[in-house]
């Protein structure tokens, strides 16, 4: 009886553990958050590198590690959020996750490697994957944490 106890104890203790909801090097502040429009619009007309807390729900997730996750941007186009010192979050974070990202919004050119290399993370087919033939200039994210409300998922 005593070692069913034990058992019993250790399930709930490992089943808690990955529940966890809050990743990375900062603590994020719920209250700073603005939407991505927001973030986009500021960034549209200062090209400088800036810190932003965004709240947003999650359009994709790395699938191999998590260690990258994507937000919807007004156009219906992806913003990357890459993690900082490749910190991850669980790959099996559903979709519609409504997340509080803290990290810094910058311009840059993203490589043809690289781009190839998160569609390959996202799973994409090997021919959707070869169509990639050149770099784009977009807005990029680096997240230094992130967090959300268990059970808050946004439907669509």
């Amino acid at each position: 009886m005593k070692t069913i106890g034990i058992l019993v104890s250790l399930i709930l203790l490992f089943g808690c553990a990955s529940s966890r909801s809050e990743f990375g090097l900062v603590k994020v502040n719920e209250s700073e958050a603005v939407s991505v429009a927001e973030l986009v619009a500021q960034m549209d007309r200062s090209k400088a590198a800036q810190a932003f807390t965004i709240k947003a729900p999650l359009s994709a997730v790395c699938q191999n590690a998590g260690c990258w996750v994507q937000v919807p941007k007004p156009d219906g186009k992806p913003l990357m959020v890459r993690f900082k010192n490749h910190f991850t979050i669980p790959p099996s974070t559903p979709i519609g996750t409504e997340t509080y990202i803290h990290g810094i919004a910058y311009w840059d050119t993203v490589s043809v490697k690289a781009l190839r290399h998160f569609a390959e993370d996202a799973g994409k087919s090997m021919e959707e994957i070869q169509k990639i033939n050149e770099p784009e200039f977009k807005l990029n994210f680096e997240g230094d944490g992130i967090k959300w409300n268990s059970g808050k998922v946004k439907s669509n």
